[in-house]
């Protein structure tokens, strides 16, 4: 092809021509040839809500605290049941190591829970029939004799002086009328309510926890199963280990409330008191309850001592004075230390935080949460912060 010669025109070019690609924009804008929407007759869909605006944003923070708070009146209101199913699971927890042991005899799970369920069962109506008899004659002597015993105090001059001016005989035998006391309980329906309330909750523990037990491996089961598959080894041997230190430590408790017993049998043999065996019973029973079972327990057996001379009572009393010291502070730490693994400082302020906090059940619970608070952190939290 020489210069003079004209060029080919650009249609016969072979090379194409590059179609330019729509944005993401335009191609989201325009539906595809085939997108039935593409007829519009119910008009263009409309650009996306736009999540910063304050109308969306107050409506939605709205509806979470309505949400928040209907959850908090939900708990609010079941909280006695929630607290009933806390109790049972923990005493499952702690009973299960005895299920374990009777079918490591050869014992099926169901048979091996019935005999614990039946022995927690008999344990209970002995603690039952112990405490009542005693307690409905004995305080009856008491009120009968609290007047004699003033005024044998009366023959003190100093003693006498301070009754008469503060007039206690009158007060004190006003205080004890059965009137008084039935009124302080709220009534003959308020004393109805009371007993029919505790035996209902008593029962309640009784099933959920039979329920637990027989369950008890479904339950721990299905609790791995929420777990990493990665971690699931690991998260089941420490908890475990958790829960076999719940179960030494309801081991522990049940070998303190049996020394108590025995202690107040041995006391009440030596001083002559009228139903040794049953009050060690009571006492044994009521050293089971976390802070105030020991209290309970010494405040009947000083009872039935005051019903039966003044002196009896006053060694009664300062027997539990001396033998609660020594449990506190010498007797619950070491046990604790030898079953659970807890040190002795840790026992006794995780006993006080405990009371301190949540009552009754945080005392039933501190213990064991310590123990299991030590042992993550030794496995879990020391060795991370020696990789970083």
């Amino acid at each position: 092809m020489t210069a003079d010669e004209p060029r080919p025109a650009e249609a016969d070019d072979p090379t194409p021509t590059p179609t330019p690609t729509p944005t993401p924009t335009e191609a989201a804008a325009e539906p595809p040839a085939d997108d039935p929407r593409d007829d519009r007759q119910f008009g263009a869909p409309g650009p996306r809500l736009n999540r910063r605006n304050p109308f969306l944003v107050g409506l939605l923070g709205g509806l979470g605290l309505l949400t928040a708070y209907g959850i908090f009146l939900g708990l609010r209101n079941a909280a006695s049941i929630l607290v009933l199913i806390f109790v049972a699971m923990f005493l499952a927890i702690g009973l299960n190591p005895a299920v374990t042991r009777l079918r490591s005899w050869g014992l099926p799970r169901g048979l091996a829970v019935t005999f614990i369920a039946l022995a927690v069962v008999m344990l209970l109506c002995g603690g039952v029939l112990a405490l009542v008899p005693p307690l409905v004659t004995q305080t009856g002597q008491l009120i009968e004799n609290v007047p004699g015993y003033i005024e044998s105090l009366q023959r003190n001059e100093a003693v006498r002086d301070l009754v008469q001016r503060y007039d206690i005989l009158n007060k004190v035998q006003s205080a004890l009328d059965a009137g008084t006391v039935t009124n302080a309980l709220g009534g003959v329906v308020g004393g109805a309510k009371l007993l029919f309330g505790t035996i209902f909750n008593v029962l309640t523990v009784i099933v959920l926890v039979i329920y637990f037990l027989a369950a008890f491996d479904r339950i721990k089961e299905s609790g791995y199963a929420l777990v990493p598959r990665s971690r699931r080894q690991r998260v089941r041997l420490l908890t475990d280990e958790i829960l076999g230190k719940v179960g030494a430590y309801m081991v522990g408790a049940i070998a303190i409330a049996v020394l108590a017993g025995v202690c107040t049998w041995v006391f009440a043999v030596v001083v002559g008191l009228a139903y040794p065996f049953a009050l060690a019973v009571v006492v044994a029973v009521c050293d089971l309850i976390p802070q105030i079972g020991a209290t309970l327990g010494a405040v009947i057996v000083s009872l039935v001592g005051l019903a039966d001379s003044l002196g009896t009572g006053i060694a009664c009393i300062v027997f539990f004075l001396i033998y609660q010291q020594i449990e506190n502070y010498l007797i619950y730490p070491n046990v604790m230390r030898r079953s659970v693994k807890v040190s002795d400082v840790a026992a006794v302020t995780a006993a006080l935080l405990g009371v301190g906090l949540f009552g009754v059940l945080g005392a039933l619970v501190a213990i064991p949460m310590v123990a299991a608070i030590q042992l993550i952190a030794r496995e879990v939290v020391y060795p991370s912060m020696e990789d970083k």
